[in-house]
């Protein structure tokens, strides 16, 4: 049995299929950790989550895109402005269904009311969202989280915090350019071996593979923009990555 963690997913299935199978991940045998964001951007959030409830030994983190879908299943009106990728998630959910009429927006709110409803989502899929974790920390001290915590603060007393963070991946960044052989480890009120994360792209520094800085990496590179989406394995660090966002889907725009 191996270990692998995934980075954000954001509905581009073709980049999931192609990285778990470069990765040679076992459906059976494998665990598979997923760091959230698996809907919002491309077009098949649907076929993900259908894949990933193959996977037998999944661990799932909750993501703030996973966070806001649940909350759309379950009260029919999406918290956000419905162009934060969501309406792909919606079409996806909707050719699976295939009723004839889509959404209602107001844009005066930004909110949109779907005709899709949390009677039409199959069940597994519910199930899912509902049971997401707030983080997943494994036997040897590992943290596996979406966004990030704040560091004076118990993991415990962090609340949505750590689906929203992305200020424990600058202060990473900080202390990784100002570290030398007197640095000690970067503080926080709870240890951990390392730290895994996505939420904060790393191709917003110019790089389409995880990041390292301190004890955490950072796996999100691009999937639901024009990127990669990227499979690890956590004791080897060995890394496999889908062909890139703007190839497997030319005419979509993603988020």
């Amino acid at each position: 049995m191996k270990t692998f963690v995934i980075g954000d997913i954001h509905g581009n299935y073709k980049g999931l299929k192609q990285a778990l199978e470069r990765s040679s991940f076992d459906y059976e045998k494998d665990v598979l950790i997923s760091l959230g964001d698996v809907v919002d951007g491309h077009s098949d959030s649907f076929e993900v989550v259908e894949e990933l409830l193959k996977v037998k030994h999944l661990i799932a983190i909750k993501g703030n895109h996973d966070d806001w879908f649940n909350y759309w299943i379950h009260r029919g009106v999406h918290p956000v402005h419905w162009l934060q990728g969501a309406k792909a998630t919606g079409e996806s959910y909707l050719r699976y269904l295939n009723p004839e009429d889509f959404f209602l927006y107001d844009y005066s709110t930004g909110n949109a009311r779907v005709r899709l409803t949390s009677v039409d989502i199959p069940e597994s899929h519910k199930r899912f969202f509902s049971l997401q974790r707030h983080y997943y920390e494994d036997e040897k001290g590992r943290l596996f989280v979406h966004g990030g915590f704040d560091r004076t603060l118990p993991i415990s007393e962090q609340g949505d915090l750590l689906w929203w963070d992305r200020k424990l991946w600058d202060q990473a960044l900080s202390w990784e350019s100002t570290k030398n052989e007197n640095t000690g480890a970067l503080a926080m009120v709870d240890t951990f071996t390392e730290i895994f994360i996505g939420h904060t792209s790393t191709q917003f520094w110019g790089m389409d593979t995880p990041m390292h800085a301190a004890n955490i990496w950072n796996l999100d590179t691009g999937g639901g923009w024009f990127g990669f989406v990227t499979v690890m394995d956590v004791d080897t660090k060995e890394f496999w990555q889908s062909d890139s966002a703007k190839e497997l889907y030319p005419n979509f725009r993603g988020r």
